[in-house]
């Protein structure tokens, strides 16, 4: 994964007394020796920030600049970053408006109660983001970019820009055609031209030729055998169908992994995986799929990229597995979701007890029903077909039954007003992960114009 690069700048102002008149702005940062304890004290702060990031983060070295003039002296470093942390004590806003006016992401700090009062906590609103007028006139910054003391708050946010990071451009594979669940090759163009998603796609004749040749290897067959008898053998594995299906999975699984390695991609999806990729594989894609995500990568079914890009970017924030799913008609405050392709280690650490059993629909080869811990918080992310809106909820997961639907199923708790989200569903596939991670997805998805609905 791509670390973060995040580039701190400390701007002030030095004033000098004048005698009968005003000489000097708000803030408790008036001198050289005052900015000089401010720069250490900004320190020792992101020292402790960076202790607590979850996520790969380069912290460049803070520089401080008194005005617009000096911001040549750092144009190295702030072009390579990702995102200009600027720690607003003073200066003109010609200074803030030259940090800011890139295509890096940038956030704003200003103290109130934290360490000595910013000139910016007072003026940053109607001078910087409104330009002297009642209407939001800066275009790449806004008050969601505003920090007031809370390093949280700063933390949060360079997660959600992490993951949006790590998103923008990935690669992936699509096993077949790629498309998209109710609207097509729409679906593909839409996740190229907003996030950038470099889509390879394998034809199935060269995965059934690369099937053929693991078959034929004997040792590579010994191999995908004893990984089959090593997986049954883990503790909360139970089988309930034909183990010939978790050899034959195993065997899948490797031509997956053998693709990913030579193309250099961290996800990949199959397209047709109710149909085509059965007869190929004598088995389905379920199982294969789970073991991958688990394994810290992205793998989905159906090569839906209506939903694919909520699942990368949500992977990519919370660093956890996550769960392509089906949802069905919200009522009573509650949602069953389910499919046939769940990871086990949803917490990112743990795996989950889980049923190996038959893909449901087709009734043959190996599906995961992955036991969802009840009482966990997740968040659920619904795509709309146009990449315009998305919304967004927090649940509780109450029980994970055993209906006739999709193996992996869960029944969620919806935390909000459900019938709000009954009235904005959209799209059709949706995206959980434990976890609350409803806010840097907002974030993140405000960063490349699309409308954020919270339901929670």
């Amino acid at each position: 994964m791509m670390e973060l690069k995040v580039k701190p700048v400390l701007m002030y102002g030095v004033y000098q007394r004048r005698e009968a008149t005003s000489w000097r702005p708000w803030g408790g940062i008036q001198t050289e020796e005052d900015a000089q304890e401010e720069a250490q004290r900004i320190g020792r702060e992101l020292g402790d920030l960076a202790s607590k990031a979850s996520f790969p983060m380069d912290m460049f070295p803070l520089s401080s600049l008194r005005s617009v003039d000096e911001v040549p002296h750092v144009k190295g470093e702030l072009s390579s970053s990702d995102v200009t942390l600027i720690y607003a004590a003073g200066g003109g806003s010609d200074l803030l408006e030259a940090l800011t006016s890139s295509n890096r992401w940038s956030i704003i700090f200003v103290r109130h109660r934290s360490g000595p009062l910013y000139l910016w906590y007072e003026i940053v609103h109607p001078i910087f983001l409104r330009k002297r007028s009642d209407e939001f006139r800066q275009p790449k910054v806004d008050m969601d970019d505003v920090v007031v003391d809370d390093y949280d708050e700063i933390l949060w946010r360079l997660r959600a820009l992490y993951g949006l990071k790590n998103t923008l451009g990935s690669r992936i594979i699509s096993i077949g055609e790629p498309g998209g669940w109710g609207i097509g090759d729409r679906a593909v163009t839409l996740a190229r031209e907003r996030w950038d998603l470099d889509i390879r796609t394998v034809a199935y004749p060269e995965l059934e030729g690369m099937l053929k040749g693991i078959k034929s290897d004997e040792n590579a067959l010994k191999q995908t055998h004893q990984q089959a008898k090593e997986y049954l053998s883990q503790e909360g594995i139970t089988l309930h169908t034909d183990s010939k299906f978790i050899d034959k999975a195993f065997i899948l699984y490797r031509v997956f992994r053998d693709l990913m390695r030579d193309i250099d991609a961290r996800a990949i999806t199959v397209g047709e995986c109710m149909s085509t990729i059965i007869p190929i594989a004598e088995t389905t894609a379920c199982l294969p799929l789970s073991l991958i995500n688990d394994e810290g990568d992205l793998a989905f079914c159906e090569s839906d990229f209506v939903v694919i890009p909520a699942g990368i970017l949500l992977h990519h924030i919370s660093k956890r597995t996550v769960f392509l799913n089906d949802p069905t008609y919200p009522h009573d405050g509650v949602v069953t979701l389910a499919h046939c392709t769940a990871p086990r280690k949803m917490d990112g650490v743990n795996y989950e007890d889980t049923k190996i059993m038959t893909h449901f629909e087709s009734d043959c080869g190996a599906a995961p029903k992955v036991e969802f811990s009840k009482g966990q918080e997740v968040t659920v992310i619904v795509p709309d077909f146009e990449e315009k809106v998305w919304v967004g909820f927090k649940g509780k997961i109450l029980d994970a039954p055993l209906l006739p639907i999709c193996r992996s199923q869960v029944e969620v708790e919806i935390k909000g007003d459900w019938k709000k989200l009954l009235r904005e569903m959209r799209g059709f596939h949706w995206m959980m992960c434990y976890g609350d991670y409803l806010r840097e997805i907002g974030y993140a998805l405000k960063k490349v114009g699309i409308e954020y609905l919270r339901i929670s």
